[in-house]
């Protein structure tokens, strides 16, 4: 199989950075393009990361050699690229006016950023949850005069360790949800050697992390109708969000209230149960097991369980009868894989076996 050309924007960065690895040797996706702002452009990629290269592994050759395109340069990335994953680091104006602009210039971007997530016909997927949004698409590029354009975006990474593992619930009615998070510094783009503050430290405070907690759920679970997505209506979130001294991996804390109580039974079974898209069509990223609970009561641990299925599945654990809401739960995800590029590359690999991606 001929595989797509993919560009980075953002290639830099941490995020940039987990998606060169995810993509070096993908099946379906080759790198042919490294995009980041005017301080990297026309340097090599290597001497571009020097000193700020984030990964556990060692980058590969190739890409150290490869040079650093400038953002700008739409129609030159568009030369070498079928699509671009877009990871930046510039307000939410100027990222949503970068991503449209690739999208009119007829170059499909999957987008790890915040900036497009509202934007009504831009379709934010987790692939086991909401595949049918991608239907949005095609109204989309109506709306953009585009052929092979368009947007589509990943939820925010926080919501990744309780949405899967409530959305097989929803049949019971949940009504109320609270969630306090537990979230790694990497989520910050940060290392504990930039970030040294952090060792020994907790901070309970992430902008704008609660409000995206509370709302991304909704449009998750929304539906779409005249080629747009309606966010539902319930159920009611709150949430805190809280900065731990974690390298990577999410935990959330979770508190479920229900119309009709299921028994704790049917609640592993429906988890056991739960799968999506991605593993009916096998795709390259997803995992074998979407959800997967730990009877143990010390689990999910983030060091121990967040790489689970390649930091692509969701840790589920202590579920309990509670004595003010129904349930509690503790779930855990990667951040930086499921929760961010990952997460992305799947939504990237259902876009092409649903025949939205394609070769120039």
């Amino acid at each position: 199989m001929e595989k797509l050309k993919v560009g980075i924007i953002g290639a830099t960065g941490m995020v940039g950075q987990r998606f060169i690895m995810l993509l070096s040797e993908h099946p379906y996706f080759e790198i042919t393009a490294l995009v980041a702002g005017p301080r990297s452009a026309g340097q090599k990629y290597g001497h571009a990361v020097l000193g700020r290269w984030k990964m556990t592994s060692p980058c590969p050759e190739r890409i150290l050699n490869m040079d650093v395109i400038s953002s700008d340069e739409v129609e030159r990335v568009g030369e070498l690229v079928d699509f671009v994953f877009c990871a930046v680091s510039l307000s939410k104006d100027e990222t949503r006016a970068l991503e449209e602009r690739y999208a009119k210039a007829e170059i499909p971007v999957v987008s790890n950023n915040s900036a497009n997530r509202w934007t009504p016909d831009v379709p934010m997927v987790i692939p086991e949850v909401n595949d049918a949004h991608l239907a949005v698409i095609d109204a989309q590029k109506k709306r953009l005069g585009t052929k092979r354009g368009f947007i589509a975006v990943k939820p925010n990474c926080s919501i990744q360790s309780y949405v899967g593992a409530l959305t097989p619930l929803m049949k019971y009615g949940i009504k109320e949800v609270v969630a306090t998070t537990y979230q790694a510094i990497s989520g910050a783009g940060k290392t504990f050697n930039e970030w040294p503050e952090m060792v020994d430290n907790l901070i309970p405070f992430i902008g704008g992390e609660e409000e995206k907690s509370e709302r991304e759920p909704l449009r998750v679970w929304g539906e779409v109708k005249d080629g747009e997505i309606v966010p539902a209506a319930t159920p009611v979130i709150t949430t805190q969000c809280l900065r731990v001294p974690v390298t990577d991996g999410h935990m959330a804390a979770v508190f479920v209230r229900f119309d009709k109580k299921p028994t704790k039974e049917e609640i592993l079974a429906d988890w056991r149960a739960f799968s999506g898209k991605p593993q009916t069509l096998g795709l390259p990223s997803a995992p074998e097991q979407f959800i997967t609970y730990f009877e143990e009561d010390n689990r999910p641990q983030t060091k121990l369980d967040r790489d689970i299925f390649g930091g692509m599945g969701v840790s589920v654990g202590r579920l309990r009868e509670d004595t003010v809401y129904d349930y509690k739960f503790v779930g855990l995800s990667h951040n930086t894989l499921r929760g961010a590029a990952g997460g992305a590359v799947l939504i990237a690999e259902l876009l092409f076996r649903e025949g939205y991606l394609t070769a120039k």
